[in-house]
């Protein structure tokens, strides 16, 4: 990988894990469900003036754009706004890679490996001590929060799944189902906002807002998601799947480093014990592979 493309790399990992801290931000003064709203109509718009239609039927862009989209940041966003700590949020939400491995043995047979399960049991234990940790300081988590924060991870498994049959069957370019996908959760994320939130929230919100909140807009729309996936799409279509994937586990790094240093989040020490578990299992996950030995060597060997 050349020194440029390291450094994008470097560049959206950063990007991604600071994105938990700029909801927070954006979240103060702001609703979640017109804040994501908001989100996603800059996302959309002027883009789909630069980008064509994705040549694909629309069931499956509303699909991968309710599901990735809607699904993953309006619970992600509730969990948040609820006291969800950004940097346990940033950990939490990669349980999606479990839910992905579930997911498409149960739709499309795929053999879960013996690693995978080892994996998704020492993350299951992470999760729990996380979830019956005290709260300290800033950083909190609840039965509530924790089935929100899951319940985004498992929407965007769902858009994993969507995203995997829509590139099976189309050739459809990333960032086209990005910004044109955005149009069906931006309309179902400001109907979500007017009954739910009430108009009057919803004006006093945009009466009021505030630097920060345009400040974390631009952000989440531009950074996160244009620049975000654009560059990660890029790296992809250059390298092997297996070098640019695990930098993703970088991600809750950098979300719990940015909110102890932006928000002054901390952690317990039972906490820190179910987040280093939880991350071992998302290595794991990746890398353990090569720590099993397959049937087929085992009977040879034998």
């Amino acid at each position: 990988m050349s020194v440029r493309d390291r450094l994008l790399a470097l560049t959206i990992i950063l990007v991604w894990g600071v994105n938990f801290v700029v909801i927070k931000v954006g979240l103060q003064g702001v609703p979640p469900l017109l804040l994501a709203g908001l989100r996603f109509l800059l996302v959309a718009f002027p883009a789909i003036c630069f980008f064509a239609r994705p040549k694909l039927p629309l069931k499956w862009m509303f699909l991968y754009g309710m599901t990735i989209s809607f699904g993953q940041f309006a619970l992600l966003f509730w969990a948040l706004s609820a006291g969800l700590s950004a940097g346990l949020a940033s950990l939490l939400l990669q349980v999606q890679a479990f839910v992905t491995i579930l997911l498409s043995a149960l739709l499309f047979k795929e053999r879960i490996r013996k690693h995978n399960g080892i994996a998704m049991l020492v993350a299951t234990i992470g999760i729990v001590l996380l979830a019956t940790a005290p709260e300290v300081g800033k950083t909190s988590i609840t039965w509530l929060t924790l089935a929100l924060v899951l319940g985004a991870a498992c929407s965007w498994a769902l858009g994993n799944i969507n995203n995997k049959v829509i590139l099976s069957n189309y050739t459809v370019p990333t960032m086209s189902l990005i910004v044109w996908s955005a149009i069906f959760p931006m309309m179902a994320f400001f109907i979500c906002s007017y009954y739910i939130e009430g108009p009057d929230l919803i004006v006093a919100a945009l009466q009021h807002i505030q630097w920060h909140n345009i400040g974390a807009l631009v952000y989440l729309s531009l950074m996160a998601t244009i620049v975000g996936y654009g560059g990660w799409s890029y790296l992809l279509s250059r390298y092997q799947t297996s070098l640019i994937a695990p930098l993703s586990l970088l991600v809750p790094v950098f979300g719990l480093l940015s909110a102890w240093l932006l928000l002054g989040e901390t952690l317990s020490l039972q906490q820190w014990i179910g987040a280093v578990i939880v991350a071992a299992g998302l290595v794991y996950n990746t890398f353990g592979a090569k720590t099993v030995p397959s049937v087929k060597a085992a009977t040879v060997e034998s």
